[in-house]
């Protein structure tokens, strides 16, 4: 059996972890969980050590009982 000829660009990989278009497919990510969720919860883009992160979070106190509650937002991600 033959060997493959693909090596992988670490640098490259990390760079498109972190680049721009990266950030924008999270936030739409991140924003049709939150309205999937409803009033009270509220999102968040950021880049870390070795790439973007999106996250979604309840804000209120009722946004916070609803997910305790019901598990609102692992329900939304789908």
């Amino acid at each position: 059996m033959a060997k493959s000829g693909f090596k992988l660009n670490y640098s490259g990989v990390s760079e498109l972890m972190k680049s721009a278009a990266m950030q924008e497919v999270l936030t739409g990510h991140a924003t049709d969980i939150k309205n999937r969720c409803g009033e009270g919860y509220e999102q968040d883009v950021y880049v870390g050590k070795t790439r973007a992160n999106a996250m979604v979070s309840a804000n209120t106190y009722q946004a916070k009982r609803d997910n305790m509650k019901n598990n609102t937002i692992l329900k939304a991600v789908r």
